[in-house]
């Protein structure tokens, strides 16, 4: 059989639509996870996700290419979470050091006119629930395409311009409706880019490290079972939550005065070191597969929405649409462990 020259193999083709496939499920699941699945959007207002979109989609999407063609593994992911953090609230919103939106300076002190406990829970959150476990998640849906790229050349220019522009669409939209009249300074514009920036370089100098090497350091630890990783991952993250966000009517974080605001921030680091140490920990032995990853991330997403039940929702229409959010997400991730279950038994390569 004789191929068209401009014509790739079937094979080759096949691959090019799970790409494909793999790029459209993380630009959807990214504003989902983040957005959705806690709550910040009401069920009456669920068509706002649409403007979530491009900076959400594109831009998550635009971070796991980077990563990946880079040789990045988890740490490169959380770091460049991180940036994409200090971009959306720190430019985009500029929630980090407004005085009036969202209420967020009254969580805390304000050192440098920063909203520091609304600072660390939102970097943090973006890192984690925006980027790396959406990330995982398809990932894990798509494990026959491993690490590789999803988009070629051109379609990385589109997904950088459509992040772009999402910034930009969230710029014009929020600001001048919820903080009319606060505008960041130009030395806080650069201070932001600059420490962005950062992230961004010290995201492109880690690299994946070698399992054996992590045995004879002594870090890896026995695994826990799959119900054990997921409650302690759920316990942690509701934790961290519940530690920096004043829900439930609370004007403050924690429900304590402004005054004592610095003990549950700490508490919070606490809480997020030691779930991280334990997950680093687990994940370098040899018994971790990708049912594991999956139920830590179960565990952190179920955590996610019982918090967003809790913090977010007022009226019972929301309440109820969450909770049925909740619910269609706990399916799919019993859909996608049940695949994960029937498929090989090894251990999947270290995605660190």
């Amino acid at each position: 059989m004789v191929l068209s020259r401009n014509r790739p193999p079937r094979a080759g083709r096949a691959q090019r639509r799970r790409q494909r496939r793999a790029a459209l499920a993380l630009v959807l699941v990214a504003p989902a996870v983040a957005e959705l699945t806690l709550g910040s959007i009401s069920v009456r207002m669920l068509w706002l996700v649409v403007l979530y979109v491009p900076i959400y989609g594109a831009g998550v999407l635009l971070i796991r290419e980077t990563v990946r063609r880079t040789g990045g593994g988890a740490g490169a992911l959380l770091l460049m979470g991180l940036a994409y953090g200090l971009v959306e609230e720190g430019l985009a919103l500029q929630s980090l050091t407004s005085p009036h939106l969202y209420g967020a300076a009254g969580w805390g002190p304000r050192p440098w006119g920063v909203n520091a406990p609304y600072a660390e829970l939102n970097l943090p959150y973006h890192a984690v629930f925006s980027v790396l476990l959406p990330v995982t998640l398809v990932e894990l849906m798509f494990r026959d395409l491993g690490r590789r790229p999803y988009l070629r050349r051109g379609g990385l220019v589109g997904t950088a311009a459509a992040a772009l522009l999402g910034v930009g669409l969230l710029r014009v939209s929020v600001p001048p409706s919820q903080d009319p009249g606060y505008l960041l300074s130009g030395r806080a514009v650069l201070v932001v880019l600059g420490l962005a920036a950062a992230a961004v370089v010290a995201a492109a100098l880690v690299r994946f490290p070698r399992r054996a090497g992590r045995r004879r350091a002594g870090v890896a630890g026995p695994v826990p079972g799959l119900f054990r990783l997921g409650a302690v991952c759920a316990v942690a993250a509701f934790a961290f939550l519940a530690l920096l966000f004043p829900f439930a009517g609370a004007r403050h974080c924690a429900f304590l005065p402004r005054a004592w605001a610095p003990l549950p921030m700490a508490a919070a680091a606490v809480v997020a070191a030691a779930a991280a140490w334990a997950v680093r920990r687990w994940s370098a032995a040899d018994g971790w597969t990708a049912r594991h990853r999956l139920a830590a991330v179960t565990g952190a997403l179920v955590a996610h929405t019982a918090f967003g039940l809790v913090s977010h929702t007022r009226a019972p229409l929301d309440t109820a649409g969450l909770a049925v959010i909740g619910a269609v997400m706990v399916l799919l991730l019993h859909r996608l462990d049940d695949r994960l279950a029937a498929g090989p038994a090894a251990p999947i390569p270290d995605y660190r």
